[in-house]
């Protein structure tokens, strides 16, 4: 089975290991969202992508669900010491090395894509690491585009109507500043990476994982091309939203931004049903409906790989019914 999985960062690095536990042997490709790219101390950095690597390869700090594993802070702290800013995102030692990579490759004139094949061979063609998960054998991982796209945030605080990068905006400002509007800086000008409209062609299904519809799958969305080429496919999305509230993260803060309701449902419709043929909704939420979607109810929580495994297999199935 050739599987597309649309990603954001913890929610859908989680349910992509629990989809390696359902379908190990499944050709899965996943389309990583890079609208939270920021380049900080010289480095480009690609929060999204590295926690989908860094999970799928044994090297995440399970607790907070981000950053790497047995991590120190030495260059952080020398950093401070020198009074460098910003010091509200935190990068540890570990994670340093992998942005210094990336910088130098793509200052050498690789483009994203490559650079991103080239850190996940350390990472993601590994048998089973015996903590919970294949590895990542049998996936590849795409930036949703070569391109540069940044979000950004319009708000309105003590300083005026201004524009912050989306990552000050949800690290620094914990979001609590509400969002006036939210924009994917340069996709309406980007291209779909390489690989990218070839892997959605060939997919038999295309999952959407709890992860965050505005600024996560939402802004992949954006990139020309990549929108239309999924509208063809049967995709089937897990809600990242139970009880009227997010799993995890703010993502009630963006989606008051668009004007969406903080739902299972409301969520469902503004993907669409030309978009969205199945979505799996939490018991919580039961008698969800979404006009042209089937809405399916089961436990939605991923409290470990098991779980996450078991909500992946039920998509799966939604989406062999349906197509």
């Amino acid at each position: 089975m050739r599987i597309v999985v649309l990603a954001g960062g913890i929610g859908g690095a989680r349910f992509l290991r629990g989809l390696l536990r359902a379908a190990p042997d499944a050709d899965i490709a996943v389309i990583g969202n890079t609208g939270d790219d920021i380049t900080l101390f010289g480095l480009r950095v690609c929060p999204d992508l590295d926690t989908v690597m860094y999970t799928l390869g044994g090297g995440i700090n399970e607790e907070q669900g981000w950053g790497r594993a047995n991590e120190t802070f030495s260059v952080r702290e020398e950093l401070a010491a020198y009074d460098v800013r910003p010091q509200w995102f935190t990068l540890g030692d570990r994670d340093f090395a992998t942005h210094i990579v990336r910088t130098q490759m793509l200052d050498a004139g690789y483009p994203l894509s490559a650079v991103t094949e080239a850190l996940c061979a350390r990472w993601l063609d590994r048998p089973d690491d015996g903590r919970g998960g294949p590895g990542g054998a049998g996936v590849r991982l795409l930036p949703m585009t070569d391109d540069r796209v940044e979000t950004h945030v319009i708000v309105d605080d003590d300083a005026g109507r201004r524009a912050i990068h989306f990552q000050e905006w949800w690290v620094r400002l914990h979001a609590q500043v509400p969002a006036v509007e939210i924009v994917a800086v340069g996709a309406e000008d980007a291209k779909p990476a390489p690989g990218v409209l070839d892997a959605i062609e060939s997919a038999d299904v295309v999952l959407f994982p709890p992860s965050n519809p505005v600024v996560s799958i939402g802004t992949i969305l954006q990139v020309p091309g990549i929108r239309p080429a999924i509208e063809g496919k049967t995709v089937v999305g897990v809600s990242p939203i139970i009880g009227g509230a997010p799993v995890r993260g703010m993502a009630d803060a963006c989606l008051a931004a668009i004007g969406v309701r903080t739902t299972a449902g409301a969520v469902a419709e503004h993907y669409g049903r030309r978009l969205l043929d199945g979505w799996l909704v939490d018991e919580i939420d039961a008698g969800t409906t979404a006009e042209g979607i089937e809405v399916r109810i089961r436990p939605l929580y991923m409290r470990d790989v098991d779980s996450a495994a078991a909500i992946a297999r039920a998509a799966l199935e939604l989406a062999t019914e349906l197509t």
